[in-house]
């Protein structure tokens, strides 16, 4: 394959102008910082388009002003494929700068492993192993702020996305071989949903283990925190560690201040902790959630791991019958979950669930009688 052109646009009317008015797909991807805030500052947008001559990509510096906005109707026409790599991250760069998740999703990285190529296979490779086609990975690390850019990460942004298509047409047969095109459809419309969510977890406790050594009392002192810590730091666009490291967030659940003197005392003993921030942190801390009566508490105690090993055995069989790689089918988050009691959470409840019902039904129906006490 030929390298496509390519060219530099910092101008809307430029961007409008070389972007096919409807085009069928596109190819998509970008080059961002995230070290020092929130969200993912957006530096660099390639788009591949399919022309008469051939491929073109276009090369869009988001930083120039009104390109964002040019950007959003192509993100959100629902007749354009928006065909990209591991995009959870690109997407949220693009719903905080242009105010669109692009949608429809194809992601190639999903369709590799639901298609049994390959589960988390990077760019490079995946285009290596289907296509047979070497690419250079020398400016992944590379300030893509700076301007201009250098002719290698130009270089390397055409590559990032050159390939789309042929690994679009090729992942999408096999899908369709397997008759598994809805499952991608499903995967990629969850991914979307998940990075235009603008609130974040609804229980963010519950992502760590620190919730099992907690009595429910403390549970709920460190939900307030962490929601909060979301919010905040969101609107701040600073790093969640930067606002209210995990640490301290834990302590102050589990032990809290018994007033805002003894809290500001605990934030100067602190060496990270935001000594600005007491009389926020205390509100945060002392003022039930509007929702509290709703969160799930954590159980306090290890999931059972022999229960938790013949599940994954039964996950492990079923993938093996499916030619699928390990852990597409299920993560091993996902099955503590349904050992806590939580129903077919996240992903595992849709076609995963229609895939792993029969298998770990009984199991789960086994954990649930010891929890009550009737076996």
């Amino acid at each position: 394959m030929s390298s496509p052109n390519s060219c530099w646009i910092s101008d809307p009317a430029t961007l409008q102008a070389r972007l096919p008015s409807a085009p069928a797909r596109v190819g998509l991807d970008t080059e961002f910082i995230r070290e020092r805030t929130f969200w993912p500052q957006l530096a660099l947008v390639q788009i591949a388009v399919e022309t008469a001559d051939g491929i073109e990509v276009l090369l869009v510096d988001p930083l120039a002003p009104g390109i964002a906005e040019a950007l959003r109707p192509m993100l959100g026409d629902p007749a354009i494929l928006k065909i990209m790599h591991s995009a959870s991250e690109d997407l949220v760069a693009f719903g905080h700068a242009c105010g669109a998740v692009p949608a429809p999703l194809f992601d190639t990285q999903i369709a590799a492993a639901i298609s049994g190529t390959g589960a988390g296979m990077g760019y490079q490779r995946l285009v290596q192993e289907t296509l047979g086609v070497a690419l250079s990975k020398g400016e992944t690390r590379s300030d893509w702020l700076r301007r201009p850019l250098s002719a290698t990460q130009l270089e390397y942004a055409v590559d990032d996305v050159a390939h789309l298509f042929d690994l679009h047409d090729t992942l999408a047969a096999r899908l369709d071989a397997l008759d598994r095109a809805a499952w991608l459809a499903e995967d990629c419309a969850r991914l979307v949903a998940t990075a235009g969510n603008m609130e974040g977890e609804r229980w963010p406790q519950l992502g760590g283990r620190a919730g099992l050594y907690l009595d429910a009392d403390a549970q709920r002192r460190l939900a307030r925190l962490l929601r909060w810590r979301e919010q905040y730091a969101r609107s701040q666009d600073r790093p969640r560690s930067w606002i209210l490291d995990n640490e301290l967030a834990t302590l102050l659940a589990r032990d809290p201040p018994a007033d805002m003197a003894a809290l500001q005392q605990r934030l100067d003993a602190h060496p990270k902790a935001p000594r600005k921030l007491t009389t926020v942190i205390w509100n945060a801390l002392t003022t039930p959630l509007p929702d509290e009566a709703e969160m799930p508490l954590s159980r306090g105690e290890e999931p059972d791991r022999k229960q938790l090993k013949r599940l994954q055995q039964a996950v492990a069989e079923r993938s093996a019958a499916l030619g699928l790689p390990d852990g597409v089918l299920a993560s091993r988050k996902g099955l503590e979950a349904m050992l806590e009691g939580a129903d077919w959470p996240g992903a595992l409840s849709g076609w995963r669930r229609g895939q792993l019902e029969a298998a770990l039904a009984p199991l789960l129906e086994r954990t649930g009688e010891a929890r009550n006490g009737s076996v």
